[in-house]
Order: structure tokens, then C-alpha cells, then sequence
């Protein structure tokens, strides 16, 4: 087919209506690549060209019919990525080579798996990165970079011959439990001891917890959240990367993704956790529907022993099993989250680099890299909190 490929310098140039259709056509969708979210993170200034996040999209047109789309970033650095090619930037200007710009697609901020490449079907995916590349080549970039893809996304990259990068992430699945304490006992004995002692700390000290999804989040919830986030950050000596303005506008724009619990002692609330939620019975390629939890944000005012379990793994798996969602990821790094019954999944990056030395450097390093990753999954599997291991890794 002959596709009609069209540049835009920002996404507000897209018409939101063809991007979420399109988006709602991918086995792989998620909240995070919505028009609303991407909008929201340029808007609100928290990935935009001043930060270091140009943003351009490429799509593929027939007629008026919008066939493939994908947005992408001109990188001045490597911060909020989680994929981190800190060396490869720093191994170019040690050669005397610009590294950056470098183009990017991904979710700023966001490690969640997810589709990159929209498409209506598996050809036009393909022509879309080709049209990428292309773009690419034409800018005389660096290289560029496709994060956590979607398996569809995976196989067009190796089509293309790009590198394949394997990362390690921590999914929660909901065996059919009926309840939080059906999920317990499919635990070893020393996990389940150790989560319920956890919980008794929270609860012995006076913490109880509610929660509100999508309208019946309040704007106060809203301001206390974000003191809460933004606390937790400046603790650790680094600003936040979204700004309040951004979860103004997502609260806006995407109230049925969001569902916040607010811990509480004395009758005051004390720490919240933002959690993102899928909101669709069944996207429109006829699949059938996969509920999913996406564990995004959290922050404390007061130091309690634990808190951070209750508030970002044993509220929201409660609430999970109580409302039949089947996943829960607890995003990026982090293998304490084993110990609470989150299971290791690879999850892939792709990349393609301009100059050839480079790339057959990099491509050398991945697959010793790759190796690890094996052999990290290998280990971790040893150490399956399930009775038996009865619930197999994921190291597809």
C-alpha cells in the first residue's frame, strides 16, 4: 500500500479522536498513551522542549483514515527514561561524536510496557518504523530508541534489524482469588508470615486506609496527593517531574484511569498512592478484556514501619481482587517486590544506532548483557514465593 506519511511538530496537530481509536485497536494499549496523558505532559510543561522532551509525531495516512502513528521525542538527555545509556552518551563524547539529540519513543516518565508503534495492522506498523528510520537518517540523528514495547512492536523492530534490549520488571496475577487471604494461602509460609506481619505493623499503628476511583477523587485528595509526592521526592534531593499542573490535567481529562488511596491516623491523612487502572471492557481489535493496575506514585508526610508495602502493594492487590482485575505491575527494578508475591517479567527496548562501530559495540554488549538477564531470571526464579513454585516466571 502506499501510504501517505505526514510530519507534525506537536501532538495537538493530531485530532485526539483518531489517536485514541487507533490506540484502541492495539492488544497492547494503555492509559499512558492516550492524547490526553501525552497532552497533558506537554501542557503542563513536564516533557517539553524546555526539559529536554522535543516532542514530533509521524503518521501514516490513507485519505483521511489515520493508518499508523507514533509519537517521538528529540532527546537533549537521558533523564526519566529507565533504560539507561548513560555509558553509550558518554563512550560517544569520549570519541569526539554527539550523541544528543537522539530520538525517543516512549512514555516520558513511565515504565510501563505498552504498544509504541500504533497501527492498524502489522504492515503498517512496519511502514511506520521505516518511516522513522527514515526520518531519523534524514536528521542525521545519533540513534533511536523504541521503550518497553508491545510484542507487536518487538517483532517490527526485527524486521528491521534493530537491537533488542532486555530489562526486568514485577507483575502480580490474579489467580481467581476470592479474597486477600485466598491470596495468602497460595504463599509459602514464610512469605505469607512475613506480609501479614507487615500489615499488623500499619494497622498497630493506628493507620487505617480508604480509597476513591476515577470523579470521587476530590480536588483536596488531589493537593494533599501531590504533597505527599513531591515530599518524597525533595527527600531524596531531586525535584519531581511532574508538576501539580499535570495531575490537574489528567485528573481532568482521564478520571476513570485513576484510583488513589489515602492512608489516615487520627482522623488525618498522613501518605497516598496513585494508582493507574485500565477503564475499557475490551479494546476494539475484539480481544477480550485484561484489567490492569499500573502501580505509578506515592509519597509519605510521616514515617511509619511499612507503609509504603500497605500503600503501594497490599491496598491496591486488595482492591484488585476485589474488583476482578487480573494484573497488577509494579513497574520498574525493585526485587523486594518478589517477597510480596510480584513475579519477574522481561520486558524488551529496541534500538538502532547511526554509526556502524558503534552499533557493532553495542550490539556486542547486549548480547553479553542479554546472558545476565538470563541468568539474573534463572536466579530469581529460585526464589518464587509461591507454595511449590506453582506459579511459573515469565522469561518469554
Amino acid at each position: 500500500m502506499n501510504y501517505v506519511t505526514r510530519h507534525f511538530t506537536s501532538l495537538l496537530q493530531v485530532d485526539a479522536a483518531l489517536w485514541n481509536s487507533l490506540l484502541d485497536q492495539q492488544v497492547d494499549a494503555t492509559p499512558f498513551l492516550r492524547h490526553e496523558y501525552l497532552v497533558a505532559l506537554l501542557q503542563s510543561e513536564s516533557a517539553c522542549a524546555t526539559t529536554g522532551w522535543q516532542t514530533h509525531c509521524i503518521t501514516l495516512w490513507e485519505g483521511e483514515q489515520l493508518l499508523a502513528a507514533c509519537v517521538v521525542y528529540l532527546k537533549a538527555h537521558s533523564y526519566g527514561e529507565y533504560v539507561f545509556d548513560w555509558a553509550w552518551a558518554e563512550a560517544y563524547a569520549q570519541n569526539g561524536l554527539k550523541y544528543y539529540p537522539k530520538a525517543l519513543v516512549a512514555v516520558p516518565f513511565t515504565p510501563v510496557p505498552g504498544t509504541r508503534l500504533l497501527a492498524r495492522d502489522e504492515a503498517a506498523r512496519l511502514a511506520l518504523l521505516k518511516a522513522l528510520l527514515q526520518w531519523c537518517e534524514a536528521r542525521k540523528l545519533s540513534s533511536l530508541h523504541l521503550l518497553f514495547c508491545s510484542d507487536a512492536d518487538v517483532a517490527a523492530c526485527a524486521d528491521a534489524k534493530m537491537m533488542r534490549r532486555h530489562t526486568v520488571q514485577f507483575h502480580w496475577q490474579n489467580n481467581a482469588y476470592r479474597d486477600f487471604d485466598d491470596f495468602l494461602v497460595s504463599l509459602s509460609q514464610e512469605k505469607r508470615k512475613k506480609i501479614k506481619q507487615e500489615r499488623r505493623k500499619v494497622a498497630d499503628a493506628g493507620v487505617n486506609f480508604r480509597w476513591a476511583l476515577g470523579t470521587d477523587i476530590s480536588a483536596a485528595d488531589w493537593d494533599f496527593f501531590y504533597r505527599c509526592y513531591e515530599r518524597t521526592y525533595l527527600e531524596h534531593g531531586n525535584a519531581p517531574y511532574l508538576s501539580r499542573d499535570f495531575f490537574h490535567r489528567i485528573a481532568a481529562s482521564l478520571p476513570a484511569h485513576w484510583l488513589m488511596f489515602i492512608a489516615q491516623r487520627d482522623g488525618q491523612p498522613i501518605a497516598s498512592s496513585l494508582i493507574a487502572v485500565t477503564a475499557h471492557p475490551a479494546n476494539t481489535a475484539g480481544q477480550p478484556a485484561v484489567n490492569v493496575a499500573y502501580g505509578r506514585y506515592w509519597g509519605a508526610l510521616e514515617r511509619v514501619d511499612c507503609l509504603h508495602f500497605e500503600a503501594c502493594y497490599y491496598q491496591p492487590l486488595q482492591w484488585c481482587i476485589a474488583n476482578g482485575y487480573q494484573r497488577f505491575e509494579g513497574g520498574a527494578q525493585g526485587e523486594h517486590k518478589m517477597a510480596r508475591a510480584l513475579l519477574p517479567v522481561k520486558t524488551t527496548s529496541a534500538h538502532w544506532l547511526a554509526h556502524p562501530a558503534f552499533a557493532d559495540a553495542v550490539e556486542r554488549f547486549l548480547q553479553r548483557e542479554g546472558e545476565g538477564i538470563d541468568n539474573y531470571m534463572v536466579h530469581l526464579e529460585q526464589r518464587n514465593p509461591f507454595k511449590q513454585a506453582s506459579v511459573c516466571l515469565d522469561t518469554d
